[in-house]
């Protein structure tokens, strides 16, 4: 049953319109966007789809045809952050967003049906945050542009859920077009699109799913955020984007806490990363932004400690097969990583990463390819 037809079955009527939002991989730049710094992250084609009917009696009505279980309904007037709710505070948070920034939202019937996997790393809540966030949009008549919309749907994960989520996974879910990465200041939210065309260059960005579940609200991420935020501190900066690769050796010498040390080093460097991806991307070198991958995991994994034992055996495999890179992707402990692979190796790179996982005794990873695809949009 598509949602459309869903949502009518549930609601009685047909609804106003039908949004859809994608998840994201993100290709470099992890733990940099709390920092203000750049972020290179890709639409996938998989979306979250929803349809919606605006309500004006302060009525709230969600649900999700994945997830077991009925309607949730709630009064507009009386959502409160960190009430809980699962799923369901995803897009009751966005409503509460949008109303304590002054929109008169007045209540909505959603139906919601994805295809982002959940847990993988791959922005499954950004996406079902700017769905929302989008049909409103349209349907209240709110006028808000799409960084707008993305900096509603990243205080409706902070304030609302309690993830102290940097805004990448939104901007990349409200702002992607087709056939490119985002290369994101997240400073100022200025981004320009990055024609990323693999399959021209006889290449492939495969996704490698570990099956490993995270959980970001287990205080992990929240840790390292106050590690950079100490980082920055002592330096004597707003954020650890005001600390330039050059400034870096430095840096270092004026920090004695050996963790905040590890940290800030990984995000200048990881921020110089970006720029040299960026550099390779416009001068047509595909290719040799393999080893910046790899480079970028060995941060993630030594200096961050963001890493797992799937994660990294997905990289060390995926290379040794004859990857031209890989690294870990999202807030890590599981979820996935990216490979960069030549298109006639693909297959085998893909065939010896699951060999490797049944060596392990490890549950089979899902692997597919990441195709830069388009942004949040009404369908």
């Amino acid at each position: 049953m598509n949602v459309a037809a869903g949502f009518e079955a549930l609601y009685g009527a047909a609804p106003d319109g039908v949004w859809a939002a994608p998840g994201r991989v993100n290709l470099i730049g992890e733990y940099t966007d709390f920092n203000d710094g750049f972020v290179l992250p890709l639409a996938l084609p998989h979306t979250t789809v929803a349809a919606v009917s605006r309500r004006d009696d302060g009525i709230l009505r969600l649900h999700s045809a994945d997830i077991d279980g009925g309607i949730v309904q709630l009064e507009v007037e009386e959502l409160e952050p960190l009430s809980g709710g699962g799923w369901a505070a995803y897009p009751a948070g966005v409503v509460w967003a949008l109303r304590e920034a002054g929109h008169p939202v007045t209540g909505a019937d959603v139906h919601l049906t994805s295809t982002v996997p959940t847990g993988a790393g791959l922005s499954s809540s950004a996406a079902l945050e700017v769905v929302t966030a989008l049909a409103l949009n349209d349907l209240f008549g709110l006028g808000l542009s799409r960084p707008e919309l993305a900096r509603i749907a990243q205080r409706a994960e902070n304030a609302f859920v309690g993830v102290p989520c940097g805004v990448m996974d939104q901007m990349a879910s409200a702002c992607a077009e087709e056939g490119h990465a985002l290369h994101l200041d997240t400073r100022d939210l200025s981004y320009r699109q990055v024609p990323f065309d693999l399959a021209a260059e006889g290449l492939r960005l495969l996704v490698v799913d570990t099956r490993v579940k995270h959980a970001l609200g287990d205080g992990a991420y929240a840790e390292r955020r106050a590690g950079c935020e100490a980082g920055a501190r002592a330096l004597g900066v707003s954020v650890l984007r005001d600390v330039s690769a050059a400034q870096l050796p430095d840096s270092l010498a004026r920090l004695s806490d050996e963790t905040v040390l590890r940290y800030v080093r990984h995000v200048v460097t990881d921020n110089a990363r970006v720029e040299r991806v960026i550099a390779l991307l416009d001068a047509g070198d595909t290719r040799a932004v393999g080893p910046v991958l790899t480079e970028g995991h060995a941060s993630l994994r030594d200096d961050l400690r963001v890493s797992c034992a799937e994660l990294d055996l997905v990289v060390e495999t995926a290379n040794a097969a004859g990857a031209l890179g890989a690294r870990m992707t999202g807030g890590g402990f599981g979820g996935s990583a990216v490979v960069l692979v030549a298109t006639d190796r693909a297959e085998a790179v893909s065939v010896a990463v699951e060999k490797a996982f049944a060596e392990a005794g490890y549950a089979a990873p899902g692997i597919f390819p990441a195709v830069p695809s388009a942004g949040a949009r009404r369908l």
